[in-house]
């Protein structure tokens, strides 16, 4: 007998199981048979151990020296060892890439660069890619990172009149303009924000409709008639005839408008799209309301020769700056009642503007004015001498091209004194309106059909099918293509 824990312990006969006289089973492993087999086994124990060290060395080395160098190099799959995988074409598809200097990236949401001689050439849309390189070579100086507890509400600045309007986006704007010269924005102005300017045309066209001295006019019986001289811009049609309003309703070119005590509304877009001109009110009546169009008044497109104050005047982020992704736009009233009534058209149909969009907005129109206030070393560096140069270089481009053939014409301009620039200056627009000359009656056809290129036709600005309007603003490669098949035509 044997006592463990304070507990008798007896032991086990010969013909008693473990269990039975308290003990457990406890299995004991299994020997090796012999110590050669105890060293074979350590052996392959060995081998497996040092064949997954060597297999993690390699692949570091592996992802170190090969895999890493070729993301830093810009992304290129091309010369990746293996084939991306089918998985990975959205990843690819929306990658942002650090690109070498010179080289460019384009999304295919943007469409593509033209490689070939056979390629198709889209210069319809007025899509501003040109500024691309501008603000590449500005590095991190306009990036900007919004928490995800930032904008949250609806509601930017309640005591402001346009409460979805962001306080510093507001100030990013009147410094602008003052530093341009190119409107007269102060605090005695009112400032309504819009989802781009397109928005901001049919809010004024709600707002100077529904005034009480025109609605009183009229009696609410029938549309306005909305005008504005040939070539007009070729959206203005379609945006003010997209609601059917019974407010107000297209009525072409202001010519055509007979000079009476009846109220209408003149669209006046200057620099004009498409042409490039400067232009002026066409209609002098009393009983009229006018929505200045400025859109290109800015100083890479033409001169500056005084600051605009007009009561109703629009502008645009995608043409000043060449962001028009942002989608942001701006009105600059001075009547509260209009600039009350464009709010509200504003509030109802998409409950304010974008806060995210608004806040970036701000940081690169700072950027802009800090290269020039805070005294940018180099002119390159600046937006507007940046743009303006490379919109000089494209139209004298264009110029001799035109000049060398008799199959086409362009507008003439006449030079004037930059306040901004402080020079006298031409013209440079934003688009080009060429004219098909000789026997050629459907310029965008020709063009389309014959040299795929893609224009805008004339008849869409209310002008002749001989005339079409090009974009001036997209990339360099784009560009440079056009001008290399547009010499090459030979009637």
């Amino acid at each position: 007998m044997a006592t463990r824990n304070g507990k008798v312990l007896r032991r086990c006969t010969n013909n008693e199981s473990p269990s039975a006289c308290g003990h457990s089973w406890v299995p004991r492993h299994k020997m090796l048979k012999s110590t050669g087999e105890s060293n074979q086994a350590r052996s392959w124990n060995l081998s497996i151990f040092w064949f997954f060290t060597g297999a993690v060395i390699v692949f570091h080395l592996f992802a170190v020296f090969v895999v890493l160098p070729l993301y830093k190099d810009g992304g290129d799959r091309s010369n990746f060892p293996f084939p991306a995988s089918s998985c990975s074409g959205n990843e690819q598809r929306t990658e942002t890439s650090v690109l070498k200097e010179g080289e460019i990236s384009v999304s295919s949401t943007s469409g593509s660069i033209p490689i070939s001689m056979d390629s198709i050439i889209n210069l319809n849309h007025g899509d501003p890619t040109m500024y691309e390189k501008f603000w590449r070579q500005t590095g991190n100086a306009a990036e900007l990172v919004i928490p995800g507890s930032q904008t949250m509400s609806y509601f930017s600045d309640v005591t402001n009149l346009c409460w979805f309007l962001e306080p510093e986006f507001a100030a990013e704007i009147r410094r602008l303009h003052l530093l341009v010269g190119n409107a007269i924005a102060g605090p005695d102005r009112y400032i309504i924000v819009g989802t781009g300017s397109s928005q901001l045309f049919q809010a004024a066209l709600f707002a100077l409709s529904t005034s009480p001295e025109v609605f009183g006019h009229s009696g609410g019986g029938r549309p306005l008639p909305v005008v504005s001289s040939v070539p007009y811009y070729s959206s203005y049609p379609a945006a003010t005839d997209l609601l059917q309003s019974g407010l107000f309703r297209w009525a072409g070119d202001a010519s055509s408008l007979k000079e009476d005590d009846e109220p209408y509304i003149e669209v006046v877009c200057s620099p004009s799209n498409p042409d490039g001109l400067l232009k002026t009110a066409s209609v002098s009546s009393n009983s009229g309301k006018v929505i200045h169009d400025l859109a290109y008044y800015w100083p890479q497109y033409t001169a500056i020769t005084s600051p605009a104050d007009h009561d109703l005047m629009l502008f645009t982020a995608s043409k000043c700056t060449g962001h028009a992704g942002m989608r942001l736009g701006w009105a600059i009233v001075k009547n509260r009642d209009v600039a009350t009534r464009m709010m509200k058209f504003i509030e109802v149909s998409t409950i304010g503007v974008s806060k995210d969009s608004q806040l970036r907005a701000a940081k690169i129109l700072k950027t802009v004015s800090d290269q020039y206030e805070l005294g940018a070393a180099e002119d390159i560096t600046k937006l507007f001498h940046f743009a303006r140069k490379t919109m000089r270089d494209r139209w004298q481009t264009l110029r001799v091209v035109i000049a060398a053939s008799d199959a086409f014409s362009l507008p003439v301009f006449q030079p004037q004194y930059c306040n901004f620039m402080k020079e006298n200056t031409l013209p440079f627009p934003a688009f080009a309106w060429l004219k098909c000359e000789r026997d050629i009656d459907d310029c965008e056809s020709f063009l389309r059909q014959k040299h795929n290129i893609l224009t805008r036709s004339g008849k869409h600005f209310g002008a002749d099918a001989k005339h079409v309007r090009i974009s001036m603003l997209d990339r360099v490669e784009t560009f440079d293509m056009f001008i290399e098949r547009l010499s090459s035509i030979d009637l």
